[in-house]
């Protein structure tokens, strides 16, 4: 994202231009779609497509193409691992290929929506259809730490030290087990 290009309203692929509807309420029912494993690919390619084009004027045969692209330029959320840093600020070696998720929209929509009520003072119901997915996701990367999904990511991301009582330590391990997600592979 920058701050002096205009939000994705249209865009041109393969001779042709696209006007394209990427508010976050969009997008999120297209990873409904994505996340759907009774589809093929070309079935969740089509319907992605049906939601986000206002015109469905494209060739069939090109579908999976035009959909990977928007997907991948304008969608795809990379899930970046968390760096620990020891205490002179290198970064820790990493133990195992595994990355905490951190963060699942679905699973912490309630946790999400009281954040942005919260810190920004904005419904995210009332801006269905209005709130760009670019906008949605920065807010979301910049919610402040007093927020209740930012405390989630912080349990999600505790590791014990030696410094930790045992009663916190149980207390945190307890919370880890409440809020935790899978984990991701990042070679997958």
């Amino acid at each position: 994202m920058r701050l002096n290009d205009p939000l994705i309203t249209s865009f041109y692929f393969d001779n042709g231009e696209y006007n394209i509807d990427l508010s976050f309420d969009r997008v999120l029912d297209v990873y409904d779609y994505l996340n759907d494993e009774t589809l093929r690919d070309d079935e969740k390619a089509t319907i992605c497509l049906t939601i986000l084009l206002e015109e469905q004027e494209y060739e069939e045969s090109k579908a999976i193409d035009l959909w990977n692209y928007i997907y991948k330029s304008f969608i795809y959320v990379d899930v970046k691992e968390a760096i620990q840093y020891d205490l002179k600020g290198n970064p820790m070696p990493r133990i195992d290929n595994k990355t905490t998720k951190v963060i699942d929209l679905e699973r912490d929509a309630e946790f999400i929506y009281a954040s942005f009520k919260q810190a920004y003072n904005i419904d995210l119901f009332q801006e269905q259809g209005r709130l760009h997915w670019s906008l949605f996701q920065s807010l979301l990367n910049g919610l402040p730490g007093n927020t209740i999904m930012q405390k989630i990511i912080q349990i999600r991301l505790w590791e014990p030290s030696k410094h930790d009582s045992d009663e916190y330590k149980k207390s945190m391990q307890e919370l880890q087990d409440k809020y935790r997600l899978e984990e991701v592979d990042p070679l997958e």
